[in-house]
């Protein structure tokens, strides 16, 4: 059974290194995210799984050890999904799954096993509600880790241009996330959300189905877009 949740943003940018100059403008978004995993910790869960989109390569699941990296991002930093295994999985990370193994590892988690699960961000809402049911039923107390990015099309200069359908779709998935209201991530439209560019969509609707008949309560812990993307952070308990 679910029994809490954190969804943070997944853009590599979160992680100083890769941001360099930039990194202090995420310094709300990275004091967020660190609440947040405060709350699964406290939850006590008995397994926690990280979940993301993922391209063709990256998708499906990824055991406890598995390495991530930001070389490709300029950066000599490496991670891994909770302590590192032995022998090593051969696949490594996507990016989505990389920067939560990056934020479970800044904040020292070491309270539950960690599994993860790249997911394509086409997705079908049935399939993710589907998805969410069996990783609620994985454990007796299972927590997630929910990675994604709202829409990429707030401004002109963000990665998608500007779309005037962004803000209110980033609106009503912030509200739908911090009132832990299931039944608005299940109704977010996947073609809308592919328009936008919002990775998260299928990532939130696979909490949704986690969530069914777990009676949490949300949270929303912070709300931006900076670069022009839209990024949440919202706690479930």
């Amino acid at each position: 059974m679910l029994v809490a949740a954190a969804v943070c943003p997944c853009p590599p940018l979160l992680v100083p290194e890769v941001a360099a100059g930039a990194a202090p403008e995420l310094d709300a978004a990275r004091a967020a995210c660190t609440d947040a995993l405060g709350v699964l910790a406290a939850a006590r869960p008995g397994l926690l799984v990280v979940v993301g989109t993922a391209e063709e390569g990256g998708r499906g699941p990824f055991p406890q050890g598995t390495p991530g990296t930001f070389r490709g991002f300029g950066v000599d930093l490496d991670v891994h999904l909770g302590p590192a295994a032995h022998p090593v999985p051969e696949r490594p990370l996507p990016t989505s799954l990389a920067v939560g193994a990056w934020l479970l590892e800044r904040t020292g988690w070491s309270d539950a096993p960690i599994e993860g699960l790249g997911v394509a961000d086409t997705l079908e809402p049935e399939r993710c509600v589907e998805t969410g049911r069996e990783l609620a039923g994985r454990a007796e107390r299972v927590a997630l880790l929910v990675m994604g990015d709202g829409s990429a099309c707030r401004t002109v200069k963000a990665p998608g241009y500007l779309d005037e359908r962004a803000a209110p779709f980033d609106t009503e998935a912030a509200r739908a996330l911090g009132a832990a209201d299931l039944a608005a991530l299940r109704a977010l439209d996947p073609a809308l959300a592919r328009e936008l560019k919002a990775a998260g969509r299928a990532p939130w609707q696979i909490l949704a189905g986690a969530a069914e008949n777990a009676h949490l309560g949300g949270a929303l812990l912070y709300e931006d877009a900076p670069y022009g993307v839209g990024y949440m952070v919202a706690s479930w308990s």
